[in-house]
């Protein structure tokens, strides 16, 4: 026989899995009229709680194989922040944040930079 908390934590952790999927963390795909490709990319958090009880009772002679009453419950919750975009398109893969955190901005820009100062020693050189 199932315990009631079974079933609680079964219906919670269904909810969870149907909000929360691959798509919801990267994004349907969108081409731009350019041929570019953006995919939505996003930090999915969730959280899961159950719990219950059986509280005794007065129960009459003979009624030894009667549940105890039972009381609980469950709950998830699900936050969804975006983080940024990828973008595809002429020959490279771009990462544009959503945030305006400049460390991010520049590991994302460090490898066009280095390329960059590369060109400009071998120009130099010649």
């Amino acid at each position: 026989m199932e315990h009631p908390i079974e079933g609680l934590m079964k219906t919670a952790m269904e909810s969870i899995k149907a909000m929360v999927d691959v798509n919801t963390v990267v994004g349907d795909p969108v081409e731009t009229p350019d041929g570019s490709v953006i995919i939505p990319v996003s930090r999915v958090s969730c959280g899961f709680a159950a719990g219950g009880g059986e509280f005794e009772t007065e129960r009459p002679r003979g009624a030894d194989q009667t549940p105890l009453p039972f009381g609980g419950g469950s709950g998830a919750g699900v936050a969804v922040h975006p983080v940024g975009f990828l973008v595809v398109g002429q020959g490279q893969v771009r990462m544009l944040p959503v945030d305006g955190n400049i460390v991010d901005r520049l590991i994302d820009l460090a490898p066009q930079i280095v390329a960059q100062i590369q060109n400009m020693l071998e120009r130099r050189r010649t």
